[in-house]
């Protein structure tokens, strides 16, 4: 059975970040989490969306032609 919810040190490794940058996104409310009395978890799927959200594509030779075609 794999675990479900992760704790602030362990949602900082599975980002690959440091400790304090995960609290600085629960303070500044980026990210979702579940309060469990005093205890902050993450559900590994709420992670995984913040990951998503903050893909960036790379640029290719239609979407700059595109993307000049709105600014006209």
């Amino acid at each position: 059975m794999g675990k479900n919810y992760l704790t602030v040190e362990e949602a900082a490794e599975y980002l690959n970040t440091r400790v304090r940058f995960v609290r600085r996104l629960i303070a500044e409310r980026r990210v979702a989490f579940h309060k469990v009395g005093v205890h902050v978890r993450f559900a590994i799927a709420d992670l995984e969306e913040f990951i998503q959200a903050g893909r960036v594509e790379p640029i290719t030779r239609a979407s700059v032609i595109r993307d000049l075609g709105r600014v006209a």
